[in-house]
């Protein structure tokens, strides 16, 4: 088994899955829910990809300008 699919946290097993994605932007949260990620099958930590990153915070200043309390989306990928 490759070394990049050890968690280098508890040695468990990543596979592909899905998290959810949080930010506490003081006067808000923005939660993403369905965002494509390697999953730990052990212990359950989560790894997301740069690309998705790059789209999470594309999302998250958008939720920034609009200024709510709370803004629950899905991922919507390219």
């Amino acid at each position: 088994m490759s070394t990049q699919n050890l968690c280098p946290i508890c040695g468990g097993t990543k596979t592909q899955g899905t998290t959810t994605f949080t930010v506490d932007l003081g006067f808000g949260v923005v939660v993403v829910r369905k965002v494509p990620a390697l999953i730990c099958d052990q212990c359950g930590s989560d790894w997301i990809a740069d690309e998705t990153a790059e789209r999470l915070e594309k999302t998250v200043n958008e939720a920034r300008q609009r200024h709510r309390q709370v803004d629950v989306t899905a991922y919507i990928a390219a």
